[in-house]
């Protein structure tokens, strides 16, 4: 049975990672557009993906569970220790990696990513992302990824027939749903192990 032969409710609904700063500041740009983003993505047909604990990951899981589409397990996320307790309040599957940061690569398996601020965490994720061809959405905002969007991470071809290739900028929540929705299917690729360039 092949995918388009499945009933709707068989079909994998796609999980997009959505990472950033750990703590923001309440009614900060940053946390309006985590809520926003969550909420979008699940309006969308996605689920969310987060590394579980506070910031962007918890405002995120937020807005995801506000959305009218919203189902129980909408909400996913990796938690970096040993006890999934430690997931924010609004995480409805939360996996413990005990893998601290190392987690990271984890979340950055996610079907797509979208980036909001950030720091180093938020950087590994983004370059692990980019490594494993998917597709990465910044958001304009200051942290990572306002300093990344619009930008390539490097120089390798990750996908030969995409001419236009980066991580891709977006201003608002809702343009980088729209930039998921046109561009994910062409980011389907699969990492196969470090190889010699």
């Amino acid at each position: 049975m092949t995918q388009s032969q499945k009933h709707p409710t068989e079909i994998r609904r796609p999980l997009v990672a959505v990472i950033g700063d750990s703590t923001v500041e309440q009614g900060s740009v940053k946390e309006r557009m985590a809520v926003e983003t969550g909420r979008a993505l699940v309006d969308a047909g996605y689920r969310v993906l987060t590394g579980g604990l506070g910031g962007v990951m918890e405002a995120a899981c937020r807005g995801a569970r506000e959305s009218q589409q919203y189902r129980s397990g909408d909400t996913v996320a990796v938690v970096p220790g040993h006890d999934p307790r430690a997931a924010n309040a609004f995480v409805d599957v939360a996996i413990a990696s005990g893998l601290d940061h190392g987690r990271n690569l984890v979340v950055a398996h996610a079907d797509a990513i979208v980036a909001i601020g950030g720091g180093a965490g938020t950087l590994s994720e983004i370059c692990f992302a980019w490594i494993y061809k998917r597709l990465i959405v910044a958001l304009r905002v200051d942290g990572w990824s306002g300093k990344i969007a619009d930008q390539r991470v490097d120089d390798r071809i990750r996908y030969p027939g995409i001419p236009d290739d980066r991580v891709f900028g977006a201003s608002t929540a809702s343009e980088a749903v729209d930039i998921l929705q046109a561009r994910m299917h062409e980011f389907c690729g699969q990492h196969h192990g470090v190889a010699k360039r």
